[in-house]
């Protein structure tokens, strides 16, 4: 069972890839994937020294057929021969003999279980009576096990690397597209590993939901526990996207887990060039590496908490906060000219604090947070702002807050300040949205401590998580990853009813309530803009990617709550299609099909077309859905 309250990474086996070692105590390695053609030995030379020199350890090329399996053998060599010893890896889909070939030229081979043996999937829904379930099994290990023995002979390390998006149609009838289903499609591999005594494995699983790649991790490496199993773990968002989007999708899910302290390796999968993903993860890894070693936090889990598939800690609702209504997103305007500044309608904050200045004409409609000192003395001369403003009050001002009339009331609280104070406090005042803070080495477990100590004290009181930031205008990355890395496993253990990014610098007020709303769309909490799920591309991909995103970006940027999915190939298009409205597939050299969820409503549309079919597809969608 992960501590979450100790920052410490899972003890694992040691992997071996060429003259890498990868787990146990080996340092979390960083990869990224070519985008080139296999064949094209130069291109794919020139593509992996940029990721090679902007500091990636691994380089994975696609390898969708025998003569690209071939050619390994030159990239390897043109590499190693400008002095590069970097492991290369096959990325290999549909085609099991495939594998056998890569396994011979490469470092490290990546096989999917959904499509290894599996036919591609068709969402039909199957029946397999418990014999014939077993047959399939013996199908896997008929042909998994030779290739395995290659590997052996060779040194080469393989991958299980299990996709959401292209989970088998044999495993989506048994379990569904569940969790359990995914981690089962992985188990059946690694358990033949274990028959054959072959441990040179890395397992990945990755989803373009992060609730779903955090939680079925989890339950990984729960399962692998229970059967007596301790691979190393490659953690990626696939389909993350680009720009802000994907880095903050790919912290929140990368770093909730390397919060638990499992991963090994980290690919950030970016709709952009591959050398530029090194830096986004280097930058996670070291963010949140640097908790090790923090001061002991003596909390207990909440009995309620369920680690493997939380469920929302229950609170009363508080005004707007709490209870079934989305999180809140509170924002400092401490200058006066800030207050009235409304950038976006969809990304406006919840709550503005103000801290002790109250400007002379508010916003309709707006709600403010004021200092406790500043509102006692304004509220008597101005009676008629305590419909929209609100104080807040430090922990060492408990016992003014019954002298205080309000809806809400916002206390400050830091996990084990004078607690039997506080939790005495919030019984008696139901009215109390806490605001939790920590200045801790490992802030993540001790907000994570405060929350379970209510949580098992019976308290319903909402909290809303307040973060703490340096970081100048040209740091603004760097506060979005921090702030999504540490916001993650508050919100996907689901203990957030509100969130509080603050930041000491000049980065301004609209990159930063728009990092809030980034961050919990990015953990399915709230939606206040269109979600892009895009592959990174690869060697695979049928069509211009990046102008393509950018076309459809630009086209529906007004557009609120949709999920557009946007995939280079059918490798993982058509199962990810199922967890978006709207889907952009490539179906062969200039072509593109197009998906209505999961359902392929045009096929083999002309490239330079589909754009506009697919504007068409999701106008003619919604005119029905008003109908």
């Amino acid at each position: 069972m992960t501590d979450l309250f100790s920052f410490h990474r899972r003890a694992t086996s040691t992997t071996v890839i060429g003259k890498l070692c990868l787990g146990s105590d080996h340092p979390i390695r960083i990869q990224s994937m070519t985008t080139t053609d296999t064949n094209d030995t130069n291109a794919c030379v020139e593509q992996a020294e940029r990721i090679i020199r902007a500091g990636g350890e691994l380089v994975r090329l696609t390898t969708q057929g025998k003569r690209e399996a071939e050619n390994l053998r030159n990239i390897s060599a043109a590499l190693r021969q400008k002095g590069y010893d970097t492991p290369l890896v096959a990325d290999v889909h549909f085609n099991a003999n495939v594998a056998d070939v890569a396994a011979r030229y490469a470092e490290k081979v990546r096989i999917n279980p959904g499509n290894y043996v599996d036919p591609g999937r068709t969402f039909k829904q199957l029946e397999y009576t418990d014999e014939e379930y077993a047959e399939e099994i013996k199908k896997i290990e008929a042909r998994f096990v030779p290739f395995l023995r290659i590997c052996r002979e060779k040194g080469t390390a393989v991958r299980i690397g299990v996709n959401h998006g292209s989970l088998s149609d044999r495993i989506m009838s048994r379990y569904g597209d569940t969790p359990e289903g995914i981690v089962e499609s992985c188990m059946e591999f690694l358990r033949i590993c274990r028959r054959e005594a072959f441990e040179n494995v890395v397992i990945s699983i990755k989803a373009s939901n992060t609730v779903v790649m955090v939680q079925s991790v989890r339950l990984l490496v729960q399962q692998m526990e229970a059967e007596g199993m301790c691979y190393p773990l490659h953690l990626g968002v696939t389909e993350a996207g680009e720009g802000e989007d994907g880095r903050i999708k790919s912290a929140v899910g990368i770093g909730t887990l390397l919060a638990d302290g499992i991963g090994d390796t980290i690919r950030v999968s970016l709709s952009e060039e591959p050398e530029a993903e090194i830096p986004v993860a280097r930058a996670l890894v070291d963010y949140v590496s640097a908790r090790a070693h923090h001061l002991p936090i003596p909390a207990t889990t909440a009995p309620d908490f369920h680690f493997l598939a939380p469920e929302r800690r229950p609170t009363h609702t508080v005004l707007n906060i709490g209870g079934e209504q989305v999180p809140v997103v509170i924002a400092s305007r401490m200058k006066p000219e800030g207050v009235h500044i409304v950038t976006h309608a969809d990304l406006t904050p919840d709550y503005l604090y103000i801290g002790s200045h109250l400007p002379e004409r508010l916003s309709e409609g707006r709600r403010y947070i004021m200092d406790y000192e500043a509102y006692l003395q304004t509220v008597g001369t101005r009676p008629q702002i305590s419909n929209q403003v609100y104080p807040i009050f430090p922990h060492t001002a408990i016992p003014f807050l019954s002298l205080v009339q309000a809806d809400v009331k916002f206390l400050v609280l830091q996990y084990g300040a004078n607690s039997d104070e506080y939790l005495a406090c919030l019984r008696h005042h139901p009215e109390v949205v806490v605001v939790c803070m920590s200045t801790h080495k490992n802030k993540v477990a001790d907000q994570r401590a405060l929350v379970h100590e209510l949580w098992t004290e019976g308290l319903t009181n909402p909290v809303v998580f307040a973060q703490m930031y340096r970081h100048s205008a040209r740091e603004k990355e760097a506060f979005q990853l921090e702030a999504a890395a540490d916001m993650g496993p508050l919100m996907i253990d689901a203990l957030t009813d509100g969130i509080w990014l603050m930041n000491d610098g000049d980065l301004p007020n609209e990159d930063i309530d728009a990092t809030a709303f980034g961050v919990l769309q990015a953990a399915r909490l709230r939606t206040s803009k269109t979600e892009y799920i895009s592959c990174p591309g690869c060697g695979r991909t049928l069509y211009d990617l990046r102008t393509t995103i950018a076309r459809i970006r630009e086209a529906t940027r007004e557009m609120k709550g949709l999920k557009i999915g946007i995939m280079g190939c059918i490798v993982n298009g058509p199962g990810e299609m199922a967890d978006a409205d709207f889907g952009y597939v490539g179906a062969g050299p200039g072509k593109v099909s197009l998906y209505r969820k999961k359902e392929c409503v045009e096929r083999n549309i002309d490239e330079k077309d589909a754009v506009e079919h697919l504007l068409r597809l999701i106008r003619s969608s919604s005119e029905k859905e008003k109908r």
